[in-house]
Order: C-alpha cells, then structure tokens, then sequence
C-alpha cells in the first residue's frame, strides 16, 4: 500500500485516467495490467513482499515475466517517504522502472532519484490539454549504464554446470574408418584408327546387290527361214 493513503480527489482522477491512457497506448504490444485506486490485481516481487505498480508491462505470451514496471505520481506523491517506500523497491526488480509525473514535479523527482540512487530507466511527464493528456519523455538512462546492470545480473545469476571433460580413454580412441569409395569401372578399350572401315563399305556390307535378269532371246520362227531356202 502506497503512503500516500487519500489523494484529493481530482489527483485521483486524473491518476486513474493517466493509467488508462497508459493501458490503451500499450496493450497491442505488452500484457498490460494495472492497479487503478485501492486495486491489487497486478503483483511483482516475493510473496512475502509484494509490489503494486499502477502498470505491469509483460511480453505477450508470459505475463509471468514482466519486463516494465511503471509508477505514475501526482504533485502531492512526490515526496521523499514515497520515493523511499516504492521507487527504491520498484527499481531492485529486474524490470525497468519508469516514472511518470506531473510537468511541475520534474526537478523534485530527479533529486530524488539522485539522492536515494534509484536507477529509473525514463521519466516522463504528463499535462492535460482539453480532453487530451500529453506525454512527453524528459530522461532516459544511457544504454551503458543499462548494459552494466544487465551484467550485473548476469554475473550475480548462478552459472550452468560445466560439461565434464572428456576422459583419456575417449581421446585415445580413434575414428571410425570411413569407408573406401566405390572402385570405378574399367573404361572401354578404344579402336586404333585403322580398324575403321570407310563409310561406303559399311553401307555396301548391310546390303547386297540386286541385278535384273537379261531378256530372253526367243528363237527364230521356222517359216522365216524356209523364205530364205
């Protein structure tokens, strides 16, 4: 529960409607849950400590793993017990902390994060313009600092198991041989040149000549040469 216990009431509209605002600009990327007035429906940190940011971001498929944590504060809720009591928290998570607070409260939200070095990863501030709300971004964390943390993290995580190293016995035994290729087949013995037969004698060999026989000379009648008698 946050130590701000009651809020006038138009800071309190204008909280919840900064948290809507907020869900409607995020939902079609992240898991978005919120926590609107005395709502504890979005929960981080241990069982036996748990955080209520205003809104959870968390990849779609796995709200279980948030990646964001945002707190939107009023003019009256930026304040050192308040910084002490959840932005310290919020920031100790492995989510990135976002604050967002009113255009007027810049200065007294980054002298608070400064003197409680509290690693917020952006600041943005939010002011009405008729019926509009407008967000504008007024810090952002260098990527080193971010990449320290992360390292950070990383060395504090506890490492995968080693595979064991081979044993000697293994490193002395050999390969498998592989399997000597297939032995080619024997290319055909070529013809010397002069065992060749020319062109004309080939075709001569598949066929054979064919002659007509002569007429047949029929003999003489024998009238004609009693004429001659």
């Amino acid at each position: 529960m946050t130590p701000i216990l009651v809020r006038p009431v138009r800071e309190q509209l204008e909280h919840d409607r900064v948290i809507r605002l907020l869900q409607q600009r995020w939902r079609r990327k992240y898991a978005v849950g919120i926590n609107q007035g005395s709502e504890t429906t979005a929960v981080v940190g241990q069982p036996d400590a748990p955080i209520y940011p205003d809104v959870v971001l968390a990849p779609l498929g796995r709200p279980a793993k948030p990646e964001i944590l945002v707190e939107v504060e009023t003019g009256e809720s930026v304040n050192n017990l308040e910084a002490m009591f959840e932005w310290v928290r919020m920031a100790q998570l492995k989510a990135a902390f976002h604050l967002y607070v009113p255009s007027g409260s810049v200065d007294a939200a980054r002298r608070l994060c400064a003197d409680h070095k509290i690693p917020v990863a952006e600041i943005w501030t939010y002011h009405p313009m008729g019926d509009q709300m407008r967000f504008t971004q007024v810090y952002k964390a260098p990527e080193s600092r971010r990449a320290s943390r992360r390292a950070a993290e990383a060395a504090a995580a506890p490492k995968k198991a080693a595979r064991p190293a081979p044993s000697a016995r293994a490193k002395k035994e050999k390969p498998a041989a592989r399997k000597a290729p297939a032995a080619k087949r024997p290319a055909a013995a070529k013809k010397p040149a002069g065992s060749r037969k020319p062109a004309a004698a080939k075709q001569g060999a598949g066929k054979t000549a064919t002659r007509k026989p002569a007429p047949r000379k029929l003999p003489r009648p024998a009238a004609r040469a009693q004429k001659k008698k």
